[in-house]
This record gives C-alpha cells, structure tokens and sequence, in this order.
C-alpha cells in the first residue's frame, strides 16, 4: 500500500516560516517524483513544487519562488517543503503527491500527473 503522510502544517505569522514533512512508504520506482500542492477555500488546487529522484528535478511555483524550498532525504523517505517569508496568501491545506514510475518533474507539478495522494494539512498565516 502506497502511503503518504504529511506533517508539518499549523499557524503562523507573516514572515515566519514552517517546514512541511511529507513521509513516503509502500513504493519502489526507478523514477518518481514528489510534489507539493496546496488549496485554499475558493481557489483551484495549485502545484508548489516538486522534486525528482535524486534531486534530479526541482521545480516551484512563481507564487513560491525564492521562499520555498523542496529537499528530500531519500534514506527516510522523505521529502521536506521549507516555507520562509510565509504571506497570508500561502493558507491553504498543503497535500503532497506521489508520481510512480514516471517523473513528471520537468515543469511545475500538474495534479493529474500525480497518483498517490496525502491527506494535507493545513497551513494558516495570519497577518
């Protein structure tokens, strides 16, 4: 079984700065990615980031660019989004996702690429 687990979420000022845990379990790909989406109330769900096997990829969303930043340590199957310089803009419940057997991180992350899914949790920055 594929699984995904976020962690990481809460609340948080403006200017302050949070990191995202996405831990991975149930899979083994020659190629993959991880990607970072976020969807707040009212708004589609939009692609943050991602990242390829190895670091072979990176990619962010203009929204993001400069602020965020997608890591992984591959020894614990995990993916990290370290969020700096945190806008109000950025709420929204952050979900990361799972491409298998493909990488479709050589553009910003399109949900439809992506198979696997977390459950998200929910980043809130207050102003």
């Amino acid at each position: 079984e594929v699984q995904l687990v976020e962690s990481g979420g809460g609340l948080v000022q403006a200017g302050g700065s949070l990191r995202l845990s996405c831990v991975t379990s149930g899979f083994t790909a020659d190629d993959y990615a991880v990607a970072w989406f976020r969807q707040a109330p009212g708004k589609e769900r939009e692609g943050v980031s991602c990242i390829s096997r190895d670091d072979d990829n990176t990619r962010y969303a203009d929204s993001v660019k400069g602020r965020f930043t997608i890591s992984s340590d591959n020894a614990k199957n995990t993916v990290y989004l370290q969020m700096n310089n945190l806008k109000p803009e950025d709420t929204a419940v952050y979900y990361c996702a799972l491409a298998a057997g493909v990488d479709p991180c050589d553009i910003v992350p399109r949900a439809y690429e992506y198979e696997y899914w977390g459950q998200g949790t929910q980043v809130t920055v207050s102003s």
